[in-house]
């Protein structure tokens, strides 16, 4: 039976100490990082385990965070350059080997109350014994092409679920838009071939499979996979990352470049 990744409440709780502001210099305006994703480039201290990176997304007062294996994202409070989390919900995905303890040390992080600063692209975070410095993630990895791209399926998008899975990370369903609008890939099980229409932020798919029959489980991801291909799209490229939503149907898929 496949792990599916399901969202669940955890309380993360958080002292009650006042907030402190750094020594010897003025606060940054916690409004800053809000509409920002930034990525380890460096740990001094105690290190990720499984090698991280950690990612922090900032978005309308809440963060998304995971160190490799889950995702955990809750309110934040930033004021006084010190990062406070609220109840954060988490993916409960069983990860392999040192990755396991990812977990762990990315929610001693955040309930460290870590200090924070941010020195143009640079975010820096002193907290539970480690020293994480992030580089905001399209500085690293700037917008890649919708075209001529291999985009990875890794995550299915409902109207109210961000839905992974360890099928869909087994089967990999891709897809590459040429730039003359042609499009191959796999769904998972079989092989999509058509064309890909794009006008601005939308691409219109019509997409063909080969008729093949896999288990159960991958030929459920394949139908979700198709089910989101199926006439117009919204696309949204942030960095190495696409999400395509479907209005039509509500569903949609995040897609990672390969």
């Amino acid at each position: 039976m496949p792990a599916t990744r399901v969202w669940v409440l955890l309380a993360l709780s958080v002292a009650a100490a006042g907030c402190s502001s750094n020594s010897g210099g003025s606060e940054t305006p916690p409004t800053s990082l809000m509409g920002h994703a930034y990525v380890s480039t460096e740990v001094s201290g105690t290190p990720i385990p499984g090698g991280g990176p950690l990612t922090l997304t900032f978005a309308e007062g809440r963060v998304t965070a995971t160190a490799g294996c889950n995702t955990a994202s809750g309110p934040v409070d930033l004021q006084g350059n010190t990062l406070q989390v609220g109840e954060m919900a988490t993916t409960l995905m069983a990860c392999p080997g040192e990755v396991a303890g990812a977990d762990g040390w990315q929610d001693g992080l955040l309930r460290s109350q870590p200090t924070w600063t941010l020195v143009g692209d640079t975010l820096t975070l002193k907290g539970n014994g480690s020293t994480v410095t992030l580089r905001d993630r399209k500085a690293l990895h700037p917008d890649k092409p919708l075209t001529g791209t291999t985009w990875i399926v890794t995550a299915l998008l409902r109207t109210d679920a961000v839905v992974h899975s360890a099928t869909l990370d087994e089967v990999r369903p891709a897809l590459t838009i040429s730039p003359d609008g042609k499009l191959s890939g796999s769904a998972g099980c079989n092989t999509m071939t058509g064309t890909a229409q794009v006008d601005g932020d939308e691409v219109t798919f019509q997409v063909a499979t080969t008729r093949m029959m896999c288990d159960p489980q991958v030929m459920e991801v394949e139908q979700q996979v198709l089910q989101a291909l199926d006439g117009k799209t919204e696309a949204t490229i942030d960095s190495d990352e696409l999400t395509l939503r479907n209005t039509a149907n509500n569903t949609g898929l995040k897609l990672r470049a390969e």
